[in-house]
């Protein structure tokens, strides 16, 4: 929590400190790496020499004594040593990268020899003489070069730890909260931000985020992340540009993402002709001879080699790369292009892609299309990008060796390209990996059967006292006099309903409604999308903890704010005892919401307000089936609503079948009316269109499994007892006139955090494009030289739709909205078979319910 101290490295005294990166002598290696160039690199790294004549300090001791600084409280120290270690990472890295590729480019292999001809190694043992020269000329002039650059080798030894610290961004946890400590608030940030994108578990950074997201004089571009790659950031840009149909910016990122991809290659490859990984042998017992240690070592190397493409194409906190990274560049071009009426760069993109994919039919088809507009004896001038050829050439190359490497000796490689012809691969190496690929899916298939039995078991025997408690215990006392028990689940034709009314008075119910429209965001809980279930409404709410969190601050009533946590405990306990259950129940989610229906946007609607959903499985309805597992919120067990108006259009509560269609029962919402109900497949629910009007409520999520009580609730308790604190009296009659700056969390907590069981916003990520293109089935403009060709279309962007729907299902808090309607139209129809309401409020004070029922089952098709 915010202002909370837990050290989570112990306190080191400089000895210790010194100790731990002094190492005795290393093993001597014969042999560097030995490189099989196969053309001439560019020398367009060689940019912005680094050179240096002082010894670079070392990164470690930087960093350690920047920990140390941190906790002496010397946040300046710890700003200056973090910052020169990031710094000095950074520049080593460089640094070693343009070593090898300058003495790369000044020792080339395949240069003649006086007297030789060209070296070719194994021809004899002059030619091989004559190879070797160029090994030892190559490892001599990048030890000069880094030992120019960065001093001796043993000066930057870092350990194992430290690497970890470093990949894991914790630096940036230590300086968020330094420059916090300083008050430069952009620079703090900026740090926090970068520390989340490579941990996106982090719950306590994810706290301090959203604390910053109030705080005065942040803005939004200070949420950055420093550890961006560059041609990452230009195709971030570029697919926002691409998204929204604005072509001419996007293909500015898109060639610059190109640009700085293959720099970031060449230097990738450089960094992967390091030392040998004994990867699992002890290498005193190493026992290889000269041209099998050389085989080892130049195939580990070629594996790092071909690992690059999915480094590059991975964003910081995913575990999978982008898919097909490269070729998706030269896809986006192709269109953006052509919608800019520029069929020249088109052409060449769409041959780049091409290279990549030669049967690709859509993209052919593109080609045609293109050099038809273009004219063919001008497109047949066009080549595709040499870059990209010699890139694919080199690649293939060091394929073939890898799998050569693999099928004589046995070193494992795993191929990273989906371009790859098949052919590469040797064909008994196909039929093997073809086997082993049948037999992991049938024992994966076997294993998963297995798991699930036993699962189903455990969550059988777990869940068995708690059902038969659901089922046979319902109706039990509502502990207030006041509420009265309107329907029960007799009457609303199902198991685990009830409706009760009078839950608060209307005084309450006004008072929490002014809140929700002080208080409340739009989209909240939903990544800021402001309309997250249906186009026609404005979707807004707040949880408790924002509420009195707002309220501390003098932002809105900390009475109303107060009011709300009291009264979403006041049904807590209710339906706890109407239950009857033997175990508490605890909250799971709290959102004071309000969907508003917008009125330009009304007419024909036919959608739902609400879809149907279930709230702890997947509701798959043409399947009348509801799956138990995640993205929904498997540990859900009830489900209420507090409604808190009445002056409204639509918005009627619905349960249906698992079809989604057919509706069992509606209520009306009215001031003080709380519906609960079991979250399970047995109450398929939704909302019918608000029309007209604000719709407002308290929608409540229990569990009975302790392991999964709201942190924002507990977040609220503790907030609470700071705020009726005696000693914050003093505090409390200030709050109205300036908002505490509270502290982020000041120690940085590198462990591992448990994932947030709660659904909060999160760090928006760029979004890919859709598969946005003209129509294949269209005919081009008239003017076209062949009317025949179809026009280009997009090509479809597996990953980029992947990604897409995973953040969606991964997102929401007003419910599991992982349910969809068959057919919402037939909910939302109002025709003959409509169930009728009762109008029982007006007269006698009675609930506003109906109970659709039909002559032969109880129950209404629509």
């Amino acid at each position: 929590l915010p202002g909370r101290e837990r050290r989570i490295l112990p306190r080191r005294d400089a000895s210790q400190l010194l100790a731990r990166h002094r190492r005795g002598p290393t093993m001597s290696r014969l042999f560097g790496p030995v490189l099989l160039a196969l053309s001439l690199l560019p020398a367009s790294l060689m940019d912005g020499q680094l050179n240096t004549r002082a010894p670079l300090e070392p990164y470690d001791l930087l960093f350690d004594g920047a920990v140390e600084a941190y906790y002496k409280g010397d946040w300046k120290s710890v700003i200056l040593n973090m910052e020169r270690a990031l710094r000095n990472k950074g520049f080593i890295r460089r640094a070693k990268a343009q070593c090898r590729l300058q003495c790369a480019n000044r020792t080339a292999f395949g240069e003649p020899i006086p007297g030789l001809g060209i070296p070719l190694p194994g021809a004899g043992s002059v030619e091989d003489l004559g190879f070797f020269q160029k090994v030892l000329q190559r490892a001599d002039c990048i030890k000069t070069c880094e030992l120019e650059k960065l001093g001796p080798p043993s000066l930057h030894k870092i350990s194992e730890e430290v690497e970890l610290e470093f990949q894991k961004r914790s630096p940036y946890n230590y300086l968020q909260v330094a420059y916090f400590k300083i008050n430069r608030l952009d620079k703090a940030v900026a740090a926090a931000h970068t520390f989340y994108q490579a941990n996106p578990d982090h719950l306590e950074m994810r706290q301090n985020l959203e604390y910053y997201k109030m705080m005065a004089g942040v803005q939004d571009t200070d949420f950055k992340d420093l550890e961006t790659r560059t041609h990452m950031e230009e195709y971030v840009k570029g697919v926002r540009f691409y998204t929204n149909d604005k072509f001419l910016p996007a293909i500015d990122h898109f060639e610059a993402a190109v640009e700085e991809y293959f720099t970031a290659d060449q230097e990738c490859r450089a960094l992967c002709e390091g030392v040998y990984d004994y990867d699992g042998y002890n290498y005193l017992e190493y026992s290889a001879d000269l041209f099998l240690s050389i085989t080892d070592h130049y195939m580990q190397t070629l594996n790092c080699k071909q690992n690059c493409a999915v480094e590059l194409a991975t964003k910081s906190g995913k575990n999978k790369p982008v898919e097909d990274f490269l070729p998706a560049h030269f896809n986006h071009l192709q269109f953006s292009y052509y919608n800019s009426e520029n069929y020249e760069k088109a052409i060449e993109c769409a041959k780049t892609y091409l290279l990549f994919y030669p049967n690709e039919e859509v993209m052919n088809q593109n080609l045609a299309y293109y050099s038809a507009v273009l004219g063919e004896e001008r497109a047949v001038l066009i080549s595709a990008r040499e870059s990209v050829r010699r890139h694919i050439q080199q690649s293939l190359l060091e394929k073939e060796l890898l799998y050569f490497g693999y099928e004589i000796f046995g070193i494992t490689f795993v191929d990273p390209d989906a371009w790859t012809p098949i052919d590469i691969m040797p064909p008994k190496l196909r039929e093997k990996q073809k086997a082993e690929r049948e037999t992991a899916a049938r024992i994966t298939e076997e294993i998963g059967n297995l798991m699930k039995e036993i699962e189903t078991l455990v969550e059988e025997k777990t869940k068995e006292s708690t059902d038969i408690a659901k089922l046979v215990r319902e109706g039990g006392n509502v502990l207030y006099d006041n509420i009265k028990v309107t329907m029960a689940s007799k009457s609303l034709n199902g198991s685990q309903r009830v409706v009760l009314d009078d839950v608060i008075t209307d005084d309450e119910c006004r008072e929490l409604h002014r809140l929700s429209n002080a208080a409340a965001l739009k989209g909240d809980g939903y990544r800021g999308r402001p309309s997250p279930h249906t186009p026609s409404e404005m979707f807004q709410g707040v949880t408790v903890h924002k509420a009195l969190k707002l309220g501390q601050e003098g932002k809105v009533s900390l009475k109303s704010a107060r009011l709300y946590f009291d009264v979403s405990e006041k049904v807590r306990t209710v339906l706890e005892s109407y239950f009857r259950l033997e175990t508490p129940l605890y909250f799971s989610y709290t959102h004071l919401v309000c969907r508003s229906a917008i009125d330009e946007k009304q007419e024909g609607r036919e959608d739902l307000s609400h879809p149907v959903h279930v709230d702890n499985c997947q509701l798959v309805s043409e399947l009348m089936d509801c799956i138990k597992e995640p993205p929904a919120y498997t540990y859900r067990d009830f489900s209420a609503i507090l409604y808190l108006n009445d002056d409204f259009e639509g918005g009627n509560f619905i349960f249906t079948e698992l079809d989604a269609k057919t509706v069992t029962a509606e209520v009306r919402p009215t001031c003080g009316r709380v519906v609960g109900f079991g979250a399970g497949k047995e109450n398929p629910h939704g909302v019918r269109a608000v029309t007209r009007g604000q719709r407002c409520a308290v929608a409540l999520w229990f569990t009975l499994d302790p392991r999964h009580k709201e942190k924002e609730r507990i977040q609220a308790e503790d907030l609470l007892k700071m705020l009726i604190s005696p000693i914050d009296a003093e505090f409390q009659g200030s709050a109205k006139e300036s908002a505490p700056e509270k502290p982020p969390v000041e120690q940085p907590e590198p462990t591992e955090q448990p994932p947030a069981e709660q659904p909060l916003a999160e760090q928006p990520t760029a979004e890919q494009p859709p598969a946005e293109q003209p129509d294949p089935t269209e005919q081009p403009p008239a003017e076209q030289p062949d009317p025949t060709e179809q026009p280009p279309a997009e090509q479809p962007e597996q990953q980029i739709s992947t990604e897409q729907s995973k953040m969606d299902s991964a997102t929401g808090s007003e419910a599991a909205e992982t349910a969809s309607v068959s057919d919402p139209s037939t909910i939302n129809s109002s025709d003959s078979s409509e169930p009728q309401t009762a109008d029982l409020g007006a007269q006698d004070n009675k609930a506003a319910i109906s109970a659709a029922v039909d002559s032969h089952n109880g129950k209404e098709e629509l």
